[in-house]
This record gives structure tokens, sequence and C-alpha cells, in this order.
């Protein structure tokens, strides 16, 4: 034996060891999935036995030598006497098998030890079968319910919910984005439900010993990550698309709310058109399928060729669903469609640019629905409802990059939040204004065109994209995406830009930092520079039609922020504004005299020569200074003073937003009264310019942003008493209550639903309570039974809220688990539900942790809402003593919990330093 074949020899055995002690969270490199044929066989008759069994083949590649075959896998009962293991091509074909397996808990991995080798080059066919219970946790393969009014009967369904690691739950498989493979899907089930998945059904045939079952095969997909991959054995009808025939489109829902699928049958179409023109490729599946589960955790999911959503997010309704609700559900078609490319046909390498699925998807959505319903004038108001969003969370030390290590499940979880999503668009947002139309979607074909059916990351992107800005000589030679784009993808945080102004020789100089709502952090010791578009108007061009940069703020190669002056600025008697229609996502802060010009024009009869997104900017930007002391309190009250006059929505929005903040924290103490007489002030002009709740005359009004200001005056008003508000609100409901079917016949306008029924239930009896409840469980809508299940919540009555309370987690199913969380937010948000809320969480923490399980994302919803009412240094301290306490019921929960104390931390400076200031200066605005 020579030298050379001892190495090989111990080579092969170190890497054996290797494999056989691997405990990396990423799967080992040596094999590839080449193809599925997965086979699942569903029970569904006999509730005591909700089942599931099935076989998945893998064929696999060798990429490397090895001994081991690491599959995911969790919650499945493998039966290892039917695993077998051959290699159907290759080299010389040997007989094969699987010698021992092991499973590596930390990881969810299933270990195949091989009996020979692995060669690499080599194909092999690994068969495995298993089985597991169809459960109720609403993640992997899992059972939902409706019950049928006809026969007063209970009919369930199965369905998947796979992103982001939950296809392990389901069958043993490769369950990372990385390993695409195609699947050859076969569903075994009782022959009266229907089987629906990714593809078109290919052929069915009976089940060969069990009697009035068949299966249902599909045809092979593309290829595709496994988190894309769903099923479903229901009894669901569908409603066919009248407006085209390729690709086949169907909206599928439960027999009696069919009637609820004719908007989003007739909306999908028309989104998928746009996306085949916006990024120049055909949508690629002969069918789209989508479909309203009665029982679903996350608001819709993007599986390709079949989309999942919750009822309200996909059912509309004319007699019950709102126009903001109808907005809402083309909002969420628009996203999961547009994941159909993003995502699905171009997938992210790792859940690290997670973003490039979410942050494009929420972008291109309100470019989609701008162009189907222009009225709506998605692209503004969603931006600015996403900025102000993510600049509460991102203001916090303890947020994350938009791309950030991702090296454990919870942190994939974690990253489905507001930075991946709001900022992540935002972001996007900003380098399409400062690229252009032309170069922002050549770059982006060329990109979707270059990685169809792979997978890539944000160099990948900005690649593409730096080569078309350059060919339409949009960016200096010199500038590349990546410097730009890196700066804001892989910093927490944003910035704030300082503006000091020279007013005799007519220059401005910039500074920049991270803003950040924690005042006790100090920024003299950071080098963060993010690289700034500098769009900006004066008082005399007022030109805010162009967002172009009329330059830029730089960073060096070590991150370090570049001095930038401008020149051949207006003079001391003219303002200037920067960040234009707020196209880039930061904040402005100026010197004294820049602010007392802005405050003089928007005081003047002038003041609408401020474009609207711009006074919403300054608006936003002033109290949030106000805040952490960039700004005082009376300059801010200067600012938004002139809100007596103004009727649009988006400043009434940015000012509303950051007073909610404001109000939870000061609502407990002897300042209410002296806040309550300033709001009432503040919205009382406007309330009653849109003639308050009244909706006798709806052609009075002017479009769909008055209609969502008058929306959001009036739940302000009522809880204050502003004018007539509570008198109509009861008023209605009064009316409501005297119908002899009051299911059928609601007297109360539809767009005041919300307001008038949490009023009436607020000032309310017992009985009314009951009346409201009962009209919750005889709703066929989704939509209504959310409105009904938010305003049950604003009683002021204890015991009726702790009973609230003890119905959302007693599990009788009259509230539905996906509905559970938003119900338990609404209570903790309301004066007299929040203590109860708080008490009940940190007292009952292993029941609902439980009742959770294994959603810790559901978990830190709650733990942020509780916290945001937080300011007392005494309740922090036992907020975190409780934390500290409760790790065995809060795990994998690391970023909520420091976001949720730093959330208390920030409000407890803001009472100790900032309120009395505050209630100063609105004494002084009085």
């Amino acid at each position: 034996m020579n030298w050379l074949l001892l190495l090989f020899l111990a080579l092969g055995l170190f890497l054996a060891a290797a494999d056989s002690n691997y405990d990396y969270y990423r799967l080992p490199t040596a094999l590839r999935p080449q193809k599925y044929y997965l086979r699942i066989l569903t029970h569904l008759e006999n509730r005591k036995e909700f089942r599931f069994s099935g076989t998945v083949k893998i064929l696999i590649e060798a990429l490397e030598n090895t001994n081991n075959i690491t599959l995911h896998s969790s919650t499945l009962a493998i039966d290892e006497s039917q695993t077998t293991l051959r290699q159907i091509s290759g080299g010389e074909k040997k007989d094969n098998c699987v010698a021992s397996t092991e499973v590596n808990t930390n990881h969810e991995f299933y270990i195949f030890k091989t009996c020979q080798q692995l060669l690499a080059g080599n194909i092999y066919e690994l068969s495995v079968s298993f089985s597991a219970e169809l459960q109720d946790q609403l993640k992997g393969y899992y059972r939902s319910s409706y019950v049928d009014p006809a026969h007063n009967e209970t009919r369930w369904i199965s369905i998947t919910q796979f992103e982001p690691t939950s296809a392990r739950l389901a069958f043993p498989c490769f369950d990372e984005p990385g390993y695409k493979a195609p699947f050859v899907i076969t569903l075994g089930h009782h022959r009266k439900f229907t089987a629906l998945s990714n593809m078109p059904v290919d052929r069915t045939s009976s089940h060969d010993t069990l009697p009035d079952y068949i299966w249902t095969e599909f045809q092979e997909s593309l290829p595709m990550s496994t988190y894309l991959v769903v099923y479903s054995v229901n009894d669901f009808i569908h409603k066919l698309s009248s407006l085209n025939n390729k690709p086949l489109f169907r909206t599928w829902a439960r027999p009696n709310a069919i009637d609820q699928c004719d908007f989003a049958s007739e909306f999908g179409p028309k989104v998928l058109k746009y996306y085949e023109q916006l990024f120049g490729i055909g949508f690629p599946l002969p069918k789209m399928d989508q479909m309203a589960i009665p029982d679903f955790d996350a608001r819709a999911m993007e599986n390709w060729g079949l989309v999942t959503y919750t009822e309200s997010s996909l059912l509309y309704s004319p007699e019950y669903t709102t126009l903001m609700g109808k907005k809402s559900i083309a909002n969420t078609m628009a996203h999961e469609l547009a994941h159909q490319w993003f995502g699905n046909l171009v997938t992210m390498k790792w859940w690290n640019d997670l973003w490039l699925n979410e942050g494009f998807a929420t972008y291109v959505s309100s470019l989609c629905i701008e162009s189907i319903h222009p009225e709506w004038r998605s692209v503004e108001l969603d931006s600015h409802s996403n900025l102000l969003t993510f600049f509460k969370i991102d203001s916090l030390e303890s947020s994350h990059p938009v791309s950030r290590p991702v090296e454990l499940a919870s942190q994939i979880f974690e990253s489905f939040d507001e930075i991946s999503y709001e900022k992540g668009s935002l972001v996007l947002r900003m380098m399409h204004l400062f690229l252009g139309e032309e170069s922002f979607r050549s770059g982006l074909k060329s990109y979707l065109e270059k990685y169809s059916y792979k997978n890539a990351d944000r160099d990948d992107l900005w690649d593409s994209l730096t080569q078309a800005a350059h060919k339409n000589f949009i960016l200096p030679k010199d500038y590349e995406i990546k410097a730009i784009m890196d700066s804001w993808i892989l910093q927490t945080g944003y910035p704030i830009l300082h503006v000091t102004r020279d007013y005799s020789a007519r220059t401005a100089s910039f500074s920049q930092d991270r803003y950040l709502l924690n005042t006790n952090l100090s920024k003299t010791d950071r080098s963060e520079c993010w690289w700034i578009p500098l769009s900006f108007t004066t008082q005399e061009e007022k030109d805010f039609n162009n967002t172009a940069p009329k330059a830029w703020m730089e960073c060096s190669k070590t991150a370090k922020s570049l001095p930038k002056t401008l020149e051949d600025l207006p003079g001391p008697d003219q303002w200037v504004i920067f960040n234009t229609r707020l196209s880039s996502p930061y904040k402005v802060n100026y010197d004294a005299r820049n602010w007392e010009l802005l405050i003089a024009t928007l005081n003047s009869d002038d003041f609408e020569s401020i474009h609207v997104v711009n006074r919403a900017q300054l608006l936003s930007d002033v109290l949030y200074f106000a805040w952490t002391g960039e700004q005082g309190y009376d300059t801010a009250l200067k600012v938004i003073g002139y809100l007596k006059r103004e009727r649009e929505l988006l400043p009434w929005r940015s000012v509303l937003d950051q007073l909610n903040i404001v109000s939870s924290l000061i609502q407990p103490t002897s300042n209410f009264g002296t806040f309550k007489r300033f709001i009432s002030k503040l919205i009382t002009p406007i309330y009653e310019h849109l003639d308050g709740i009244n909706y006798t005359d709806t052609t009075s009004i002017r479009n769909q942003d008055e209609l969502h200001l008058k929306l959001i005056v009036a739940a302000w008003a009522c809880p204050i008493q502003v004018s007539d508000c509570v008198a109509q609100s009861l008023l209605y409901f009064s009316n409501w209550r005297s119908e002899a079917n009051p299911d059928e016949n609601n007297p109360v306008p539809l767009a005041a639903r919300d307001t008038v029924y949490c009023t009436a239930i607020r000032r309310g009896s017992d009985e009314d309570w009951d009346f409201l409840w009962t009209r919750y469980l005889r709703s066929n809508v989704a939509a209504e039974k959310q409105t009904i299940l938010r305003s049950l919540s604003c009683t002021q009555e204890v015991w009726l809220v702790q009973r609230y309370i003890e119905r959302i987690f007693e599990g009788k199913g009259d509230i539905r688990k996906p509905d559970s969380v938003s119900t338990f937010k609404s209570i903790a948000s309301s004066e007299v539900g929040f203590l109860l809320a708080k008490e009940y969480f940190m007292e009952n923490i292993e029941l609902i942790s439980k009742f959770y399980h294994p959603q810790p994302e559901t978990m830190s919803e709650i733990l942020l809402t509780l916290s945001s009412q937080i300011y007392t240094r005494k309740d922090y301290n036992k907020f975190k003593d409780f934390v500290a306490n409760s790790k065995d019921y809060l795990k994998n929960m690391d970023q909520a919990i420091s976001q949720a104390l730093e959330t208390i931390l920030t409000n407890v400076q803001w009472m100790s330093q900032k309120q009395i200031q505050f209630t100063r200066a609105i004494e002084k605005f009085l």
C-alpha cells in the first residue's frame, strides 16, 4: 500500500468522522437534491384521528464524497424499516443502504449514515416513509375547519404553511432556500374532497386498499425551494376569473363564502398582467390559484401557483368590507403575486436577504395598485405609511440591519418584521427614484433573467442595477449601487441630516448621525455613515416634482461621512426643504432660522405652497426631534399650529401617529385633562369640516383620502367627546339594536363602524356588549368579525374585559387562534384593558406560551404591545424581572425582548425629562 493510497484512506476516514460530528446550523454542501417525488395520504374523516402518512423519494446528486445524507426533519415519525437507498446513475452502480441514523435536535437534522460512500458525480435515490398528526398549530401540514351553516356541521380541511422552516414538519427534505428542485406531488384523500397543489392535476387513480379514496397526482413543478411547496385537501369551491384564459386563474373559498370572491377573482389577473409588463418576463406557470383559509397564521403566503390567505385578506363583501379593507386586500394580493417573480422565480440564497423577497414585494405592490387604481394613490400613501411604521422601530438601538446575519431559526422568524418589509421597500423606492424608470426596470429585468430558477443575493442585484445605471449615464462611473445601497442595507438605523445654513454666504453645510430614541446613548463614538441623496427645493422654486438628487452626501471607504457644502442657496428670507417628497428614508433638522421661515409659511395663507408630503415630513420630524430634544416642544407646536386649516390626510396622519404614542403614556396621569383639551382644540375644526361621522351624504366626500381622514379624526374625536361624535355614534348603535333582524339589516354606515361600535361599547351596558358578541358569532364575513373583535375591547367594565381575555385562551374556538393575538393586542391598547392584559400575560405566561407554541413571533407581538405603554422605572424593573424569570416561556425572542425593554426605557426617559415641557407647551397652545 503506497503513501498516496494511505493518504486517501486517511482523508476518507477524516471526512466520515467530520460528517458524523457535523453540528453547523447550515446543511452540509456535499449533496444536492435533483427532484422530489412526494406522496402524502391524508385522513380527515375521523376527528379523533387526524393523521397523514407519506413517502418521499429524493433524487440526490453527490457533489463530494460523503458517508452521510443530512436532511431536515421535525416531529415526524420515520419508519426506518422502509428506508431505501440506491444509486441510479453515474459510475459503476453498487448496492447501497442506510446503515444507521442519527438525530441532531439543535438543528432539526435527520442524518442517514450510508453503508457505502456516496461518490461525487453519482445520482442516488433515497426513499423515506413517515407519518405525523395533522395538528392545529398552523405550521407545517395542519388542519383547519369551518362550520357549514346548512347542516350546522364542522367541516375539516388540510393545508400547508412552510415558510420559513416548516416544510421539515411535513416531510424530510433539504429545507433551505438554496436547495431548489422540481417536485412531483401526489395526494391521497377521500374522493369527496378536492386536492390542490402548486401545479395542475396530471391524473387521478383509485387507492389500492382504501375504498372511496383516490390518488391525485400533479404535474411536475418548476425548480423551487421547499418553503414554496403547498398542498391542500378540502371541500372548497372556486370562482374562475372571466378576464383571461392564460394562466388559468381560480379563487377558492369555503362554499358559504364563495360570493365574497368576486373582487379577488377579477383583480388578480390584472396584477399578473402588470408584473409581466413591469419585469418583462411572463408568468411561468400554467395556472394560478388563490385560497382563503379559515385558520392561517400568516396574512398570506406566496406559494408558487397556489397563494394562501387569511379570509380577511382575500374575501371582499361590499356590505361589510370598508374601502380601507378593500385596498388592504388589493395590497396583499399584489404583494403575494409579486413574489411569483421576486422570491419564487429568483430566490434569495439564504434568509439574511429575506428583504429581497419582502422589501421588493412591498414596494412593487404599490406600483401595481397605482397602475390599476390610480385614484387610490397607493405609492404616495403606502410609502408614507411605511415611513411612519419603520421610523419607530428603527430608532431603537436594538433594531437590526435590513440584511442581517441569520444563524438560528428564531432569527429567521425575527426577520419577518418592519425592517425587511417597510424599510426594505423604502430603500428600494429611494433607489428607484435616483436611478430613474429606465435604469430601474432594465436592471431588474436583467437580474430576473440571469437568475431565473436559481438563487441570488443582494450583490447580484446591485451588479445588474449598476450596469444599467452606467449604461444610461444615471450615475457617475465611480459610483456603484453596492456602495450606496449597502450603507442602507447593512447598517442598523437611519440618519438624521443636520442642515446648517450660512445665510450671508448663501451656503449650507451638512452632518449626519444615527437617529435614536434613547437619548442616553452616546453618538460621539459611532462611525455610521449613509450615502444620502440630497434632493431639495427652495421657497422661490417650489419644485416638489423633482425628486432626483442634486448632490450626494458621501461616505469614505472607512465609513466616515465626508464633508459636504452646497452653494448658491437663497438668502435669509427664503426657506429650503430637503428630501423632496420624502424620496429617501431619513429625517432632516434645520437651523433655527430655517425653521422660523418654514413656520411662517405654514401659518400663512400660502401653506399649501409646500407639497403635502413635505408638510407631513416637517410635522413628523419636528415631533420626533421634540421627543429626543433636538428641538423643543414650543417649536414643534408652532409647526403644527397651522393644522386648524389643514384639510389633507398625510399631515394629519403624521401628527396623530406621533400624538398616539404620547397619549398612551400621559393617559393615566393628572395631565391627561390638559392633553384632551389640546386634542379637542386641534381636531374640532377638521372634525366639523368633515361633517363628523355623518355619512348621510357620501357624495360630499371629495376623494378616498378625505374618507380615510374622516375615519382617523373620528377615532380621536369620540374618546375625547368632540362635538356630536358620541351622541351620533350612540344613535347609530341604538338604531341597529332596534332592528328586528340585526344580522341582515345594519343601519350603521360601513365606514363608521369601527368608531361607532367602539364608542357604543365604551359607554354602553352589558347587554350592548352581548348584542355585539352575538353579531360576531353569527357573522359570515371575516372583515366584519375583526371589526367587532376590536370594538369589544373598548368596554370600560373590568369584569367584561377579564371575561373577554379569558375567552381568547379558553380553547372553545369562538375566537380563532389567528384572531386571538390581534384581539389581545386590542385589549392591551385600551385604557382599562392594559393593566388587566399585562397582569394576565404575566400570571399566565405558561398557558399562553403553550397556546401559541411553536410561534415565538406571536408572543413577540404581545410583548411589544405591552411594552409600549409601560412608563415608570418601577414597572420597567418589574417587567425586566418577569422576562428574566420567564425564559422557558419566552424562547427564541431575544430581539423582541431587547426592543420591548428599550421601548420602556425610552418611555421612562420621556416621562421624566419631557412630559413637563410638553404639558407647558400645550398649555401655551391652549
